[in-house]
């Protein structure tokens, strides 16, 4: 073996959910948000100089920065915007999870998080979820490099109560907690006012979802001044420009629309609470969700049949082969009123045809 062969470094990559091609599909498997961006998106994109792209974009992120800063009520000098919140996350890992000590996140959670680790070298440790899939509280009150915890998690839908995540922060006030608010939009309690109490605590977010911009990737992170210093530090040498022009424009557009935001996101939740209704009439079972999807498994039906037979019917949902605790789940991402009835009635017809009804 040739010396750079030896010296590769070697990871197994994270697992993106898949990204059909076909036209008349209906695809709830990566929790996208069923309608488009807000109005004023699709307009200043419109309007756009392209002379603009000819130029490197604002390293800094302006105006985005300031919209979000003035919609979350902080200062600039406490919001670090990035490609998406996987970009963000993964600069959080790169700037501050270099010690000796493991960092630690649950067994079941985002799947990005141990590939993260493995890729730079940072050791870590995962914590079992209880039997409910929901975190001890007590595996996080030891020596640690570190915290991560999305919330609500990813794939369960689950949040924490906030008095229990407080005394994991509280418990670990000598090292980082990152709390990853992906899907907060959508039911949970943001945590982000804590930044000013926590002078360890990252709290992380993204458009992907709630604004309805996945295909622009804007992400953010919000901590105290300092870590964000730090943050911007590394930021700098490794890549000053992170986000383009068009993300920036469009992710400003969308932050200033409160309206639209707060319209879409009832129709999700309200369609959320009409489809887990009829799934449990079905005898699905899972636990009440804070997302815009649902992770749900049954007591008869094997999930993975169910799972491959809805893609034969170019209805895309989301299986995981590992862990091996969750492969009897499916999870559902939330789509518009009818591609959920659309979903349903092939369900019924599957259980129909199995003698499960």
């Amino acid at each position: 073996m040739r010396y750079f062969e030896q010296h590769i470094r070697r990871v197994t990559p994270y697992t993106p959910g898949e990204q059909p091609k076909e036209a008349k599909i209906i695809k709830l498997n990566t929790n996208e948000n069923p309608y488009p961006p807000a109005p004023g998106v699709r307009k200043v994109l419109q309007e756009l100089d392209a002379d603009l792209l000819r130029r490197y974009p604002d390293p800094a992120g302006e105006p985005l920065l300031s919209a979000i800063a003035e919609e979350m009520h902080l200062k600039k000098e406490e919001v670090f915007v990035g490609v998406g919140s996987d970009d963000v996350l993964a600069m959080l890992f790169l700037t501050f999870f270099n010690g000796d000590r493991p960092i630690l996140f649950p067994d079941i959670t985002y799947s990005f998080y141990d590939v993260w680790a493995e890729m730079l070298r940072i050791p870590y440790e995962t914590k079992p979820l209880d039997s409910n899939l929901l975190i001890k509280k007590e595996d996080y009150f030891c020596e640690n490099g570190g915290i991560v915890i999305a919330n609500p998690n990813a794939p369960t839908g689950t949040a924490l109560d906030l008095p229990v995540l407080q005394e994991i922060i509280e418990r670990n006030r000598e090292t980082i907690v990152i709390v990853d608010e992906a899907y907060i939009d959508f039911g949970g309690e943001s945590v982000v006012p804590w930044i000013r109490e926590y002078d360890n605590l990252i709290v992380t977010q993204t458009f992907s979802k709630s604004r309805s911009l996945a295909g622009m990737r804007v992400g953010m992170a919000f901590a105290c001044e300092t870590l964000i210093r730090y943050l911007n530090d590394v930021k700098y040498s490794f890549n000053s420009y992170t986000m383009n022009t068009t993300a920036i424009v469009a992710g400003t557009a969308a932050v200033s629309d409160r309206a639209y935001f707060e319209e879409t996101r009832r129709k999700i939740i309200g369609t959320r609470a009409w489809t887990a209704d009829k799934l449990r009439d079905l005898g699905f079972v899972f636990a009440d969700s804070v997302t815009n999807f649902l992770f749900v498994t049954h007591p008869v039906i094997d999930c993975e049949a169910l799972y491959t037979a809805l893609r034969e019917k170019q209805i895309y949902v989301r299986h995981f082969s590992k862990p091996e605790r969750i492969v009897p789940y499916l999870r559902i991402s939330i789509g518009t009123p009818e591609e959920m009835q659309t979903l349903l009635d092939a369900i019924k017809e599957y259980m129909e045809e199995r003698g499960a009804l």
